[in-house]
Parts: structure tokens; C-alpha cells; sequence
């Protein structure tokens, strides 16, 4: 009984670390492929440093599930150097029902008509969150661009998704290296447009360092001892405190309100995968 705590513990902490994800980005002076390149870069270090798992097991079909998990993390970046927290992450958020979709390309999954609906319910939550008027302030400076590279990181997040499934389900394999093939493709792709730097003041390393080995290292280790113990369900359930939180980061570090329309859309898109969630548990 007390294990199943601590995982609990774990996944809310989890949660919570990967919450803080888009106040920092916004804390730093750095451009966004700077922040893309440096993150990922001592994102891959901590993942190594920190998981034993993550250095065995190494295959060729890791690569493309870290490509796209590397696009990922490129584009969540960009997105919230360029729109709120919370449109970066609601946007993202609608990953698991892309699913819907590659499903039937990817993973030979049969489309049901319950399926389609939910997926139009999602697409109206995406709507609304270009319907919005938001005003660009600084930490949000083009909301359009960014909602639209938030949308695009749902898409390969949902692929990231579908890869790892494959591996573990078609050939066995540990999922625990994707993450630092996905985080060592993101630094060089972007280490190009990430150089020269300029300036870096202490804040701009700190802020680096965090993302790297507390928001996405430490994170994801929390993440995946839990998971090995908690039901797919719970677990899903527990992970959605990191888009509740992570607005609430944005407005106290940087004073940031996302439009009302906006946050009708992340509701209803968050909705969406919370019903999906139990409708799948039903079906099983």
C-alpha cells in the first residue's frame, strides 16, 4: 500500500516538474533555439547520468521515435517563446486522440465512430483557440505563430506516442533510450541556429540547467518508476496536473492570462481525453 503512494507521489511530482516547463522557457533571454539546443542538450546528460536503463538496450528503431520526439521538443519550445503557457500545452495536450487518426497508418488500430466524435470535440477545442483575440504582451509576442507550432508539436507528440508503443509492443525493446536520442537529435538540429551566444547572464545558465536535469531528466525519471506500478488510467489521470499547473506558473513568474477562449479550449480538449480516458478503460 505504501508503495502504490510513492508512485502516486512520484507521478504528481512528475506532473508538477513538467508543469513548470513553460514559465521557465518565458524566464530566460535566450532565443528559443538557444533555450531548444541547451535544454535538450543537458536533458540527454541528466537522462544518461540518472538512468541506468536509458544506456542499455541501444537499437537503429529507437531513431525514428527520437526524431519525432525531438521535433517535439523543438516546437514546444518555439510555441511558448511565442504564445502562453497555456495555449502551448492545452495545443500539445491533444495528442493522445491524434492517436485516433495514426492508429489505423501506424499501429493497424481500428477506427470506431465514437472515436470520430471525440475527435471532432477536440477539433473545436483547437478552433477556439484561434477564434481568440489575444493581444501579443512580451512573453507572448505572436500567439498566432505559437498556437500554430503548438498544434504541429501535438502531431509529433502523438507520434512520439505511437513509436514507443511499437517498440515496446512489436519488438520488446526499452523505451528508456528514445528520450535521449529524442533530447541529443534536438540539441545538434538546433545548436546551428542556437550559436553564436552573445551574452548569458547566470540566470540564463540556471534557468538551462534546470530544464535540462530537473524539468525533463529528473521528471522523466519520476515518471517512469512510477509508471512500472500504476494503471495506464491512473496515471493519465494524475499526468493532468501538469496543464492545470502550468498556466497557473505563467501568471504568478510572468503576470500571463491566456484569452478566455483559449481556456475554454484547453477545458474542452482536456474534457475530451479525460472522457476518452474512461471510455477506453470501459471498452477494455
Amino acid at each position: 500500500m505504501q508503495a502504490r503512494l510513492v508512485d502516486r507521489m512520484l507521478l504528481l511530482a512528475a506532473a508538477v516538474l513538467f508543469s513548470t516547463g513553460g514559465a521557465a522557457i518565458k524566464a530566460t533571454h535566450l532565443t528559443g533555439w538557444q533555450v531548444a539546443s541547451f535544454r535538450s542538450g543537458a536533458g540527454a546528460l541528466a537522462l544518461l547520468a540518472l538512468s541506468a536503463e536509458a544506456r542499455r538496450g541501444w537499437s537503429w528503431r529507437v531513431v525514428p521515435v527520437g526524431l519525432a520526439y525531438a521535433a517535439t521538443l523543438v516546437l514546444f519550445v518555439l510555441a511558448n517563446k511565442l504564445t502562453t503557457a497555456a495555449n502551448a500545452i492545452f495545443l500539445q495536450d491533444a495528442a493522445p486522440l491524434y492517436l485516433v487518426l495514426l492508429g489505423p497508418l501506424l499501429l493497424r488500430e481500428r477506427v470506431r465512430k465514437a472515436e470520430l466524435v471525440l475527435l471532432a470535440v477536440v477539433a473545436a477545442g483547437i478552433a477556439m483557440f484561434f477564434i481568440a483575440q489575444e493581444t501579443p504582451v512580451e512573453t507572448a509576442p505572436d500567439p498566432v505563430r505559437g498556437n500554430v507550432l503548438a498544434v504541429i508539436a501535438g502531431l509529433t507528440w502523438a507520434l512520439t506516442i505511437a513509436g514507443l508503443r511499437w517498440l515496446g509492443s512489436s519488438y520488446g525493446a526499452s523505451v528508456a533510450n528514445a528520450p535521449v536520442v529524442g533530447n541529443l537529435l534536438a540539441f545538434v538540429a538546433c545548436l546551428k541556429l542556437a550559436l553564436p551566444v552573445s551574452s548569458v547572464t547566470w540566470r540564463d545558465a540556471a534557468v538551462i540547467a534546470y530544464l535540462g536535469v530537473v524539468q525533463i531528466g529528473l521528471a522523466y525519471i519520476c515518471m517512469t518508476r512510477a509508471l512500472k506500478r500504476v494503471r495506464a488510467l491512473e496515471a493519465s489521470l494524475l499526468l493532468l496536473l501538469e496543464p492545470a499547473l502550468s498556466p497557473m506558473w505563467a501568471w504568478l513568474a510572468h503576470g500571463e492570462r491566456p484569452a478566455a477562449w483559449s481556456l475554454a479550449g484547453g477545458g474542452l480538449i482536456l474534457g475530451a481525453c479525460l472522457f476518452y480516458s474512461y471510455w477506453q478503460r470501459d471498452r477494455a
